[in-house]
């Protein structure tokens, strides 16, 4: 076995290999960028090395510093991960010319399946059913909307080298296509150097369905069940489960034995996966093959009990599999929920900051934290903004969904916005559980998934405020006398009861409370309202009763920025004070932006008349494109920034003279609203 191997990738994936090398007793090498001097992966490894400044491609995309430092540190092989180099076939050659084992598939395996036209034209012929599309090499503009139209609508177009919803559309009708088309060749060319399309059918109500597939190097292969990956957002996964509820056994061995067909079709070895769309009449079609570990590969685990990063390394040392298809046997149930820096509320919009608190839940057989920070980390522009994968297993699908909701409730963030409370809404609607799954999912039950918090605002300024008070209590100096009300902080007046102020800003509305305290409560005044309050405060956790009802929540108060935890849900405020100055709104008109990141291009001039919802920039953070639209009808008057250029969160972008006519029409609507 190696005795020690480079890791050529960095954060959850990087720290996931290191546990199980470093179990095989494998030595690990890290490689980091600026931004990742103090990341945790480069902390568990063995040894590590600079590759270069926080962008990718002068850092992790390095292929020939990244070899350097293998030859250097003595390395045996190298692993890619997922993501950056894993699947990139002149990586995989470079490795092989300097004697170095590649820790995935051969580079002619990749580069099989690195073209999904090229891949699907393999699959053909190797009896694959496939979506009906163009995955021709004909990539003329005017080509492709013949094919389009050809195809029929809805279809998708897909970057052939893409993977993780980049470079891919869905188009509704030929009217769409042209910018559709341009927008996605754009994404591709920037996140994988290659502009080229091909188009499939869009099937309306499929589901994701996904095989793991491993090979040897005598060619044997087996798949280890499969994966229900149809929860997603922008064409990327955001939760994945284990087995696939509700395939029969004739289906899931057909789907498993013609993915191994089509990983045998291209001499595959190590681990890969099939990916199907899965249709309602049962029938399945060949969609993409991933040459590398999946993202969501801890599933698969365990639900079978096996160590996927192991057999990797087993099988590229050149090992036998370590189990035959008939000695695969399937346990249970398993759910993974990726966790992001995000904003599902804007359109999941991806986030960057400090994780200034973090708590996650207690590991166990149960459940499981895949990461690769931890609290003080910051979230920066440069990587994929995935903070951790939560997995859970369970005897049934219905135990370990509550399993998911349970350790949702554990989790805990602030400092940065996150997905959490949409993944609770999620794993606990009742569609979900019914398992009524369809790539459409997210779009279907919006109502559902983007409810109102669980915390009535009232009672959560009450908590809030007794959060506060409590942990002020917490630091007041202990006085010789305990009894003695000069050492409190709590506005005591001699003679008289005071009801002290307290100032809670909630988004722009700013909440006056008066909270009078007693020996043993609070009684706080919320607008017109009374409440008896008891709390305890024990480090981040605060045992409370208001009005008779008793509750648990646990907090973060940080620089007067507060965040409760409560059941899945947040609930965030600012301590007011007078002499704050808060950043005015934006201005009408005005185009800011809504993230820091590159401006990839400018779709306006000045002197340009625009309309409300037109594209006017479209931004890139996180390797996805982001467009800017105008917010109202009216005339550009100024343009701050040009293509290429770095912009900060709320920079504005451009400025726009509203037109008188789209004012009144925005103020009657307000006054329609308010009537």
């Amino acid at each position: 076995m190696f005795s020690k191997i480079l890791i050529a990738n960095r954060g959850e994936i990087a720290c996931r290999i290191i546990q199980t090398a470093q179990r095989m007793g494998i030595r690990c090498v890290a490689v980091y960028s600026d931004a990742d001097a103090n990341a945790h992966h480069v902390a568990l490894a063995d040894e590590a090395f600079r590759i270069g400044p926080a962008p990718s491609s002068e850092s992790y995309l390095r292929a020939d510093i990244i070899i350097e430092i293998a030859k250097k540190s003595g390395a045996q092989a190298i692993h890619p991960g997922y993501g950056f180099l894993s699947e990139n076939t002149d990586f995989a050659e470079a490795c092989e010319a300097n004697n170095l084992v590649f820790i995935g598939p051969p580079s002619s395996a990749i580069a099989a399946m690195g073209s999904k036209s090229a891949a699907k034209i393999i699959m053909e012929k190797a009896g694959v059913p496939l979506v009906p599309g163009y995955h021709g090499d004909d990539q003329a503009p005017e080509t492709l909307r013949i094919e389009a139209e050809k195809c029929g609508f809805p279809l998708l177009l897909k970057a052939i080298a893409g993977g993780g919803g980049k470079g891919m559309r869905v188009v509704e009708n030929i009217g769409e296509f042209d910018e559709a088309l341009a927008a996605a060749k754009r994404e591709a060319k920037n996140a994988f150097g290659n502009p080229d399309m091909l188009i499939e059918r869009y099937l309306t109500q499929p589901r994701h369905v996904e095989i793991q597939v491993f090979c040897d190097q005598s060619g044997h292969g087996v798949y280890l069940a499969e994966r229900d990956c149809s929860i997603q957002r922008r064409h990327q996964k955001v939760l994945e489960e284990a087995p696939a509820p509700g395939l029969s056994e004739e289906t899931r061995k057909a789907m498993g034995e013609t993915a191994v067909k089509a990983a045998q079709a291209i001499n595959y070895v190590g681990a890969g996966t099939v990916e199907f769309l899965y249709d309602v009449d049962g029938s399945f079609f060949f969609m993409e093959m991933n040459t590398r570990l999946q993202v969501e590969h801890p599933v698969t685990e365990m639900v079978t009990g096996q160590d996927l990063v192991e057999w990797q390394f087993k099988v590229a040392w050149g090992e036998p599999l370590p189990l035959e298809q008939s000695q695969v046997k399937i346990r249970g149930h398993a759910l993974e929920a990726r966790i992001y820096a995000e904003d599902p509320d804007q359109d999941f919009l991806p986030a960057t900051g400090n994780l200034r608190y973090l708590s996650t839940p207690d590991e166990s057989a149960h459940v499981r934290v895949d990461t690769g920070v931890v609290e003080g980390d910051d979230i920066s522009i440069h990587y994929d903004p995935m903070i951790a994968k939560l997995i859970v297993w369970d005897e049934t699908r219905g135990q370990a969904i509550n399993r998911m909701v349970q350790a949702l409730e554990h989790y805990r963030i602030a400092g940065v916005k996150t997905n959490i409370r949409f993944l609770h809404a999620l794993a606990d609607a009742q569609p979900f559980r019914e398992a009524d799954l369809t790539t459409g999912f997210i779009e279907d039950h919006r109502d559902l998934l983007f409810s109102k918090s669980k915390l009535d605002t009232h009672k959560a300024l009450v908590l809030a405020a007794g959060f506060v008070l409590e942990q002020r209590k917490s630091r007041e100096s202990v006085s010789t006398d305990p009894w003695s009300p000069f050492g409190r902080s709590n506005s005591w007046r001699l003679n008289s009861e005071y009801a002290q102020p307290l100032q809670l800003q909630v988004g722009d509305e700013i909440h006056e409370l008066k909270v009078l305290e007693r020996d043993d409560c609070y009684q706080v005044f919320v607008n017109g309202s009374t409440y008896s309050l008891t709390a305890k405060l024990d480090d981040d956790y605060m045992q409370a009763v208001i009005n008779g009802h008793r509750l648990s929540i646990h907090g973060n108060l940080h620089n007067d920025q507060l965040v409760l935890f409560y059941h899945g849900d947040t609930f965030q405020c600012t301590l007011y004070r007078e002499n704050y100055v808060f950043a005015d709104m934006e201005p009408q008109g005005g185009l800011c932006a809504p993230m820091n990141g590159a401006i990839v291009a400018v779709q306006a001039k000045v002197g340009d008349a625009v309309t409300a919802g037109q594209t006017l920039v479209i931004m890139e953070a996180m390797k996805m494109e982001h467009a800017i639209k105008a917010p109202a009808d009216g005339v550009v008057t100024e343009i701050f920034f040009s293509e290429g250029e770095q912009v900060s969160d709320g920079a504005e972008l451009i400025a726009i003279e509203v037109a008188e006519e789209s004012t009144k029409k925005s103020a009657e609507q307000n006054d329609e609203e308010a009537g």
